[in-house]
């Protein structure tokens, strides 16, 4: 079955050992990772990939990442976020930085729980706003009504705990979007564990007729997570 592909980063850094770090970190937290060593490939790497997110020093040797960064936004990169790292950290300087085009500006250093976490809140700004609401979803012989928040075995109910519900819940509202364990675990709340996660998951997946070897709709994501990729869905218009 065909996943849909994972978020896709470019880090853009003329210093190879920073350029390759941040690269392992952010392929270790579930992204999908290309590295440029300067403006040029930075372009390239644009020009022949879907990037998502571009991590941009700005001290680079030759076209540094600002006038980068000013260029590819006269130029209709429009939709790719643009999160500027430097050494400089006064207002001025972040300010340029932002009316040069970029969505985010970290100072180094910086912690990578930072970063990251600066990476997901601008993924979240870039994501389209939706006008539909999935209604119900057809996962073989079960049916998941989310107006009622109802799992059905034809027109029996199956019954679900509040976290299993929860996470039915999350899958349901974006269907093939997989999702971290981390997310997972901060949406269901009360401390949960991630691996608390993977139990939950597990007897989910019992509850929907899942084969836990080799699962139909309930799916491990390879380096992400978990993602819910039914046979239909409804969707009803809400404006």
């Amino acid at each position: 079955m065909f996943l849909k592909d994972m978020t896709q980063l470019l880090v853009v850094d003329d210093d190879r050992r920073l350029r390759q770090l941040l690269s392992s970190f952010l392929k270790d937290s579930g992204f999908d990772t290309f590295e440029a060593a300067s403006a040029a490939e930075a372009r390239s790497m644009l020009a022949t990939h879907p990037i998502d997110v571009m991590v941009l020093d700005v001290m680079m040797e030759g076209e540094d990442g600002m006038n980068l960064t000013k260029s590819l936004r006269s130029n209709g990169y429009k939709d790719v976020g643009i999160l500027l790292l430097t050494a400089k950290d006064t207002v001025s300087d972040c300010i340029k930085g932002l009316e040069a085009g970029a969505d985010d500006y970290l100072s180094k250093p910086f912690d990578p729980g930072e970063l990251l976490a600066r990476i997901r809140s601008l993924l979240r700004r870039k994501q389209p706003e939706t006008t539909k609401e999935i209604s119900r979803l057809s996962l073989g012989d079960y049916t998941f009504d989310t107006k009622s928040n109802t799992l059905l075995k034809g027109t029996e109910a199956v019954f679900l705990t509040s976290s299993e519900l929860t996470l039915l819940r999350i899958f349901a509202q974006l269907p093939g979007k997989p999702f971290t364990r981390e997310e997972l675990a901060q949406r269901i709340g009360h401390r949960v564990s991630e691996r608390s996660v993977d139990v939950q998951i597990v007897r989910l997946r019992r509850k929907i007729g899942d084969d836990p070897r080799q699962p139909r709709y309930l799916q491990t994501v390879r380096h992400v997570g978990y993602g819910l990729y039914p046979d239909t869905h409804q969707e009803d218009q809400v404006a």
